[in-house]
C-alpha cells in the first residue's frame, strides 16, 4: 500500500513539473517605458511591461528584459537578446518596442538610422524569434506627453513608427500600435489631467524624489497599468491567442473608446 502512495505522489509531482514546463512565456524586450523599475514599493515610476503581471493569470509568465536606455541596436550588441533567444521555446511571445532611444544621435552606442538598421534590427527580432518557435510581436513606442499652446499633442518619434509598422506589414507579423492607443489615452485625459499618468511632483511632494520632478516620457503607476491594459486589449482584438490569459476585468475596462 505504501508503495502505491508513494507511486501517486511521485507521479503528481512529475505531472506539476510538466505543466510547469509547458507554461508559456511573454518576453519583453524594449526600453525604460516597458522595464522593471528598482524600489517598486516606493518608486513613482513604473514601465508598463512592470505591470503586466498583475493583469495576467497565473498561467502564463512574464519575463521582463526590457532596460532603461536601450535600443534596438544597444540591446543587440550587449547581448541581451541572446539571453532572451537562448531562453525562447514553441508557445511563447516576445513583445517587442524600441524607438525612444534609437533616436539618440548623438549616442553612436545606440543611435539607428529608422530606414537601415532600427529596420533590419526589427527582422532580425521577428526572424529569430519565430525560428525558435516564439510569436513576435511588433509594437511602436507610447507617445510622449508633449501638448502644444493650442493642446495639440505633437508627435516625437517620427519616422521610427512608421517603419514598425511596415516591418509588421512585410513580415506578416502581429503589430500594436501602441503610438495610436497612448495617442488616444493622452487626449482623453487632456492636457492637464494627463499629469497623472507621468511623472510631475513638486519639490516636497513625494519622498523619492529630493528636488522638482517633471516626467514626461515615463509612467507613473497608474499610467503604467493603463497602457499595459491597453497593449493586452488590443491583443484580444488582433486574435494572438492571449485572451485565456488575461484576467475578465482587464478587458472589461473602457480606458479608450476607440470612437471619434
Amino acid at each position: 500500500m505504501q508503495f502505491f502512495k508513494t507511486l501517486f505522489v511521485v507521479f503528481f509531482f512529475l505531472t506539476g513539473i510538466l505543466f510547469a514546463q509547458d507554461k508559456p512565456t511573454i518576453y519583453l524586450i524594449g526600453d525604460s517605458t516597458m522595464s522593471n523599475k528598482k524600489n517598486p514599493e516606493t518608486n513613482p515610476e513604473h514601465g508598463w511591461g512592470q505591470v503586466l503581471p498583475e493583469l495576467l493569470d497565473e498561467n502564463i509568465e512574464v519575463s521582463n528584459h526590457a532596460l532603461n536606455g536601450r535600443s534596438s541596436k544597444s540591446f543587440i550588441t550587449e547581448g541581451r537578446w541572446e539571453i532572451v533567444l537562448s531562453s525562447l521555446k514553441k508557445g511563447d511571445f516576445v513583445f517587442i518596442q524600441f524607438g525612444h532611444n534609437d533616436q539618440k544621435f548623438k549616442d553612436s552606442t545606440r543611435y539607428t538610422n529608422p530606414f537601415t538598421q532600427y529596420r533590419y534590427n526589427l527582422e532580425r527580432y521577428v526572424k529569430e524569434a519565430r525560428e525558435a518557435g516564439a510569436t513576435p510581436i511588433l509594437m511602436s513606442s507610447i507617445v510622449r506627453r508633449k501638448f502644444n499652446e493650442y493642446g495639440t499633442l505633437e508627435d516625437t518619434h517620427g519616422n521610427y513608427p512608421l517603419v514598425v509598422r511596415m516591418v509588421a506589414k512585410d513580415l506578416e507579423v502581429a503589430f500594436i500600435d501602441m503610438q495610436f492607443l497612448t495617442e488616444r489615452l493622452e487626449k482623453k485625459w487632456g492636457s492637464q489631467e494627463s499629469e497623472k499618468l507621468h511623472l510631475h511632483f513638486k519639490k516636497g511632494e513625494n519622498p523619492y524624489y529630493k528636488k522638482d520632478k517633471n516626467d514626461d516620457t515615463h509612467l507613473s503607476y497608474l499610467g503604467a497599468k493603463l497602457v499595459a491594459s491597453l497593449a493586452l486589449q488590443e491583443t484580444v482584438r488582433q486574435n494572438i491567442s492571449l485572451e485565456k490569459y488575461i484576467k475578465p476585468e482587464v478587458l472589461e475596462q473602457d480606458i479608450v473608446t476607440l470612437k471619434d
